[in-house]
């Protein structure tokens, strides 16, 4: 991407300001001699007071005093009424001496500064611009209030269109566009990028500004010519907007209602702005990076903390199934001491210390030896326990019988 404060931009951008230069002569100002821009721009004659020719020229009495004590002057945005056009100049007075040292007239160098302040508050807008990117305003806001400023600041009518790439660069989405019909917008949202795509698709698929002086015979817009005479849209200049590394970000457009050929401050004023727009754009994904970042890590986390909570869940289930095994184990060595004494005990023995009445019915053992008689429920209980435990008495059919009972 191009540095937004390039010399050449900036040259480009505040143009050539008019010089002007008049000798007058006299204490009531004759003009004596002046160079073309003067009489171009205010169509004076010489021979002849400069107040009989401007009579709304507010800074006779500057003049005046110039003449009169020799004393040289300088005069900020003096306005200049000609007829119907109105013009702001930076003027100097320096006084003309004879051989004598006596005034005998004025020197009056000035330059139009209509020009200048336009560049300038155009750098104060794009400066205004920069410091909202930097306080990382919503990029809609940034890239809406560019288009206005710059319509609101053209010397001639421009609406101003920004087209965002999508994360392929080959679409190219709506970004901002204040003074372009809805269904215009609408139209060319998602259009793709390529040759002779428009101006703006063609100017991403180039990485290069693409200028349309007239889009009724461009071969660009032969798929969009029916589309841009229902908006009134008859030029179209286009600048690829690029971040550091050569990515494409999107497309700055200046579009105007007759066919035009831009100037060299058009050309600066796109590569200023599109540079800025690029600035948002590229703030913009490093915050959508760094939200889309923050969201992983704190679904990370909470994935962590729910395996984490599993991890205590099953350690806890673990402890109590180790528990109960340990306690069944228990019964089973209990039963097996009563066993000894008694060989089929009447009651259940695998109760714990609640007991249990009802009737022994299936003999289970474990790998240890141990044996213990136990009603159906709590033999079942046993059984999924305590991995070592198998049903024992054989007239009964063993464990088959007992799982397909």
């Amino acid at each position: 991407m191009r540095d937004s404060t390039g010399a050449q931009d900036l040259r480009d951008l505040f143009g050539q300001a008019a010089a002007v230069f008049v000798e007058l002569r006299g204490p009531e100002h004759r003009v004596e001699a002046a160079n073309s821009a003067f009489f171009e721009s205010f169509g004076v004659r010489t021979g002849i007071p400069l107040a009989e020719l401007m009579p709304e020229w507010g800074a006779y009495g500057v003049l005046d005093e110039v003449y009169r004590t020799g004393v040289p002057a300088v005069g900020r945005d003096v306005a200049v009424q000609v007829g119907t056009a109105r013009s702001f100049f930076d003027f100097t007075y320096e006084p003309i001496r004879d051989s004598a040292g006596a005034v005998t007239g004025i020197r009056l160098i000035g330059v139009e500064t209509a020009q200048l302040k336009h560049a300038q508050r155009l750098m104060a807008e794009q400066r205004a611009l920069v410091e909202q990117i930097a306080r990382q305003a919503p990029l809609s806001e940034v890239l809406d209030g560019m288009a206005r400023a710059i319509e609101d600041l053209a010397p001639e009518q421009v609406l101003v269109s920004v087209l965002l790439a999508d994360a392929t660069g080959r679409h190219l989405h709506h970004g901002a566009a204040p003074s372009l019909p809805d269904f215009y917008n609408a139209a060319i949202d998602g259009i793709t990028t390529g040759e002779g795509v428009g101006s703006c698709g063609t100017a991403a698929h180039r990485r290069e500004p693409v200028i349309v002086t007239d889009i009724g015979t461009d071969p660009f817009w032969d798929d969009f010519r029916d589309l841009a005479e229902r908006a009134d849209l008859a030029a179209c200049w286009s600048t690829p907007i690029l971040a550091r590394d050569g990515a494409l970000l999107g497309t700055f457009a200046m579009y105007h209602r007759s066919p035009r050929v831009p100037q060299p401050g058009d050309l600066a004023l796109a590569r200023v702005f599109a540079d800025t727009a690029g600035l948002a754009i590229e703030r913009h994904h490093i915050e959508q990076a760094k939200a889309t970042a923050e969201a992983q890590a704190e679904a990370a986390r909470e994935e962590l903390a729910q395996a984490l909570r599993a991890e205590h869940r099953l350690r806890a289930e673990a402890e109590q199934r180790a528990e109960a095994a340990a306690e069944l184990s228990a019964r089973m060595r209990s039963a097996a001491a009563a066993l000894a004494a008694v060989p089929h005990p009447e009651h259940c023995e695998l109760g714990g210390s609640a007991g249990c009445a009802a009737p022994a019915e299936i003999k289970v053992a474990d790998s240890w030896g141990d044996a213990a008689w136990g009603c159906p429920d709590h033999v079942e209980h046993a059984l999924l326990n305590v991995g070592a435990v198998f049903i024992a008495n054989e007239d009964l059919g063993g464990l088959a019988a007992y799982v397909n009972r």
